[in-house]
Order: structure tokens, then sequence, then C-alpha cells
């Protein structure tokens, strides 16, 4: 069997000393998960490693940890796949997970960051009304929506990965954002239009996502958490929730600003978020940006030419042709990750039979 080296970063606070690396080599099997791997460590060679596991089936999400630099499953993460993933010439690189306090090794604390991000968002039904005789009655194609989200084992890979979270602690983060969405979606919900306009207001809420699409490659899966703050948006602008952060009116603008100009025109971006130049909304953020277009003037990255004139405008007076177009289209049916896709092309039946083998 070939050996496999990791590189364990360690952390013994009952040491005092800063966190460091220590490397383990294990003979295993390449189809083994790195999990095994420490596990071997762990049982053989230093049994004061730290990490947290469970199923080994990557269904409870309890062994997340940071793999070559990516969040990942270390029970559903094979050796051989690590090594060729390696920065370091083979050497397994395993730490804890980010953007969550880290209690020994590998283990971070999940009540902290992650857990008490989910209770924020309340996830659990509120029905209006008395509950019914017997169960509530939801038609098919309303929980489907919602499958994509309910997928989500808790791992936190999103909320390790999350750009915003590092950058802003307080973002409620992606993970209890798609939770939201499972009951924002959820028919038997009463509470609807209030998760929204919770969400909208929170200066923490669903506008601080930066789009980073990390938490969507870090999910093992396939919830697409930023998918879903998406679909929060859309909910929320649908609903007239013209929240306190301005991010509808922003995303608003934009869409605006590239129907009129054809390309999108940063000049007028920032007073059409506020509601135009002479906005009294506009005119302290305007202000406020003077440095920024200063610095931008003197290194010539904008001209005055460019700024007020525009000159894209013509060029790609087409693309709002498209954009009328597109609206002027039937409201699209949104699915989620589980029923969307190409159907299987018809088989024919000669080619059927062969594919099936004479006995079956």
């Amino acid at each position: 069997m070939p050996d496999f080296t990791l590189k364990i970063r360690r952390y013994l606070p009952e040491s005092g000393d800063a966190p460091y690396w220590e490397e383990f080599t294990v003979d295993l099997e390449e189809h083994r998960s790195v999990l095994e791997g420490i596990l071997q460590a762990k049982a053989d060679q230093d049994g004061s490693i730290g990490i947290r596991c469970s199923c080994r089936a990557a269904i409870c999400g309890s062994c997340g940890v940071r793999i070559n630099g990516r969040p990942r499953l270390a029970c559903n993460t094979h050796l051989a796949e690590a090594v060729k993933d390696s920065p370091e010439n083979g050497t397994i690189v395993v730490e804890p997970m980010g953007n969550m306090p880290v209690i020994k090794d590998l283990i971070v604390d999940m009540d902290a960051v992650h857990w008490k991000k989910i209770q924020r968002v309340t996830p659990w039904l509120l029905p209006d009304g008395p509950p019914p005789e017997r169960e509530y009655i939801v038609p098919h194609e309303a929980m489907v929506d919602v499958t994509q989200t309910m997928a989500c084992i808790q791992c936190g890979a999103c909320v390790s990965d999350c750009l915003s979270m590092e950058v802003d602690p307080l973002f409620i983060g992606p993970a209890a954002l798609a939770k939201a969405y499972r009951f924002v979606g959820d028919p038997r919900d009463g509470q609807h239009y209030e998760r929204l306009k919770d969400l909208a207001e929170d200066p923490a809420g669903i506008y601080d996502c930066t789009h980073c699409f990390n938490c969507i490659d870090a999910c093992p899966k396939g919830v697409a958490p930023m998918s879903q703050i998406m679909r929060l948006r859309r909910l929320a602008g649908g609903e007239g929730i013209d929240d306190r952060n301005n991010g509808y009116r922003h995303e608003k603008a934009f869409v605006d600003n590239i129907e009129k100009n054809g390309l999108l025109h940063e000049a007028d971006l920032l007073p059409d978020s506020y509601g135009g130049k002479f906005h009294p909304r506009a005119v302290p953020e305007l202000v406020g940006s003077l440095p920024v277009i200063t610095t931008a003037l003197a290194r010539g990255k904008v001209t005055p030419q460019k700024a007020l004139l525009h000159p894209h405008r013509k060029e790609f007076k087409d693309v709002r042709k498209l954009i009328k177009k597109v609206e002027a289209k039937d409201e699209p049916l949104e699915l989620n990750l589980y029923i969307v896709g190409v159907e299987d092309e018809p088989v024919e039946k000669g080619a059927a039979e062969e594919e099936r083998g004479p006995h079956e």
C-alpha cells in the first residue's frame, strides 16, 4: 500500500502555544478517505489529534475541514484525489474550517458562529391560524421548490469559505440564508413577507452577499447557497420591500442603467441607486465619493468626457432591444437544482435491449 503524508495544523489550547504544523505518514489504499488517514494517525501515532466525525458517509457533516486550502468533508475526499490537488508536492494539507474559532486542532466552535446564525433566521415553520385537524396538505410542486435547501447537512463548508463573513463577521451567512429560503418558500409558513422584510432590512442580511460563488463551489451537497440568497432578493423585490440598506434600489439601478445605456454607465450608478443626482439621499453619498473620484481622475482611470457623455451608448443600443424582448416573455418557472437540466434522449428499442443484455 502507498504511503500518504498528512500535514495537520495543530492547536493545543491547554499548552498555551501558538498553532503549528505537524506531519504524519499513513499507509492506506488510494481509495481510502482523508478522514481514515487522520484517524489512523490518531490511533497509531498521536492520540491527541482532535477531529469531529460520525457517520463517515458524507451525511452528518461533522468532519468538515479544509483540505489543501478548500473546505471539504474529510470522509468524502479520497487520499489519491487529495494528493493530486496538493500544493506541496503530494503532501495533503489539513486545517480547520475558516470563519469560526478553533477549539482544538481540526475542531471549530460551530455554536459560536454557524448555529448562532442558523437560529437568527427562525428555522422552523410559523403557520397562520389554528393547525388543521390532520396534516397540512401541500402540493408536490411547492415542496420540490425547497428540496435543494433541504439537502443541507449543516457541515459549515460554505461558512468556512464565505468572503463576506471574512470581511463582516456579522453577515448572517450562506448556510443560514439558504435555510431561510427553505421556510420562505414553504407554502405552509404564514410569515413569508415578515421573513423577507427582516432579512432585507438587516444590514448583515441578504444584501450583504458579494456574489463570490465560493459557497457554491464549497457545498458538498449542491445546495448552492448563493443562488438561494439571490432568490430571497428577487422575492423581496417582488414584494416591493424598499429596504433601508438601499439593496433593492441598487439592484434596480443596475438594470435601469443598462437598459438606458446598453452598457453600464458607472458614473450614473451611484446617484441612480439613491433616486437620482439631485435626490436628498444621493447628495451625501456623492459628496462622500469625491475622494475616490478625484483619485480616479488623477490616475487616468476615468475622464470627464467618458463620465458625462458615455460614448458606448450608441454602440450597445441592441442590448436594450434584448432586454425588452426578454421582459415581453412570460415569467419563467424557476426550478431548483434537482429538477433542471435536459431530459435523456430517447433510446432506440434495439439499442435499449442491447444495453440491458439478453437476460434482463
